[in-house]
């Protein structure tokens, strides 16, 4: 089981630095942050707080470290042409000597589409538009040139050098709806998306139902997941954060009772938990409490 780190890009450079260095030195196998350019006013943050792009971001801590796999999670679609991201994803896999995983998602959030005036198509056209990007991005990442005519993305003769240090380089694809699961089954090598144990088990069902028409075997699909993870011994406060974030994924309590979970997510399939920072504090604490769910994670 890997465990990873999900910094809030939404704090200063030094700080979130700081955490994935500490990361790194402590056993940590990977960093992953989200592709937005904002908060989205609710469980993402406030949007006039500053918030760190996530392509350069991770160039940066991809030069910085030597040993955490680095990605998005994920890129919208909506914003990143796919032949621009393969591109970066291929110079990033380079810059890092082979660690990064290129998720993929269809794009949501509705004010950083309205502020910036980035067209936010409905949910079938995003779905047809990422299916297609995927072509794109696998196109250029694995062949010599890519020709592809699709109705959203035309290539002709396309060329995308270097090609990236990892053959195939990951790709994530970030969702848990039924379509979009189709998409995965389709083209990923690692699916990712919020659970707790029993949602995972379902999704993962559902999965290898798209995998059975296609004739895919689903165990050839690395599965990722997180929740946001408060550390107290405080029964109360772990039932109000639960309740409070309702209906996003959460866990709370010890760390010993997240190590149970992790227990739980690894029987029903998945490979990688992903810890988002955004309630463990600030600062020492925070690295306190980093230290304390690796710890009780055998």
């Amino acid at each position: 089981m890997r465990l990873s780190i999900w910094p809030n890009a939404q704090q200063p450079w030094e700080d979130l630095l700081e955490e994935v260095l500490h990361a790194e030195r402590t056993g940590w196998d990977g960093v992953y942050v989200a592709d937005h350019f904002m908060g989205d006013g609710g469980g993402f943050g406030a949007p006039e707080v500053p918030n760190l792009e996530s392509t350069a971001l991770l160039a940066a801590l991809g030069a910085r470290t030597e040993r955490l796999r680095v990605g998005p999670l994920v890129l919208g679609n909506t914003y990143r042409h796919p032949a621009v991201v393969a591109n970066w994803a291929a110079t990033l896999d380079h810059v890092t000597g082979g660690r990064v995983v290129l998720g993929l998602g269809a794009g949501w959030q509705v004010n950083e589409h309205e502020q910036y005036g980035i067209e936010l198509p409905p949910p079938g056209e995003r779905l047809a538009r990422l299916d297609e990007a995927c072509h794109v991005v696998k196109g250029l990442l694995r062949s010599p040139s890519t020709t592809f005519e699709g109705e959203h993305y035309q290539l002709r003769g396309a060329l995308c050098e270097p090609k990236p240090v990892q053959q195939p380089l990951p790709l994530l694809i970030g969702g848990k709806g039924d379509r979009m699961l189709g998409l995965v089954a389709r083209h990923a090598d690692e699916w990712n998306m919020w659970s707790l144990p029993e949602v995972m088990a379902e999704r993962s069902r559902k999965l290898a139902e798209h995998c059975e028409a296609i004739g895919r075997d689903p165990s050839t699909i690395r599965r990722s997941t997180q929740a946001l993870v408060m550390v107290t011994d405080d029964p109360a406060r772990a039932r109000e954060l639960v309740e409070r974030v309702a209906p996003r994924a959460a866990v709370a309590g010890p760390p010993e009772h997240f190590a149970e979970v992790v227990e739980q997510w690894a029987e029903v399939g998945v490979d990688e938990v992903i810890v988002p920072d955004f309630v463990l504090g600030t600062g020492a604490a925070r690295l306190e409490r980093l230290d304390a769910l690796r710890a009780a994670v055998t």
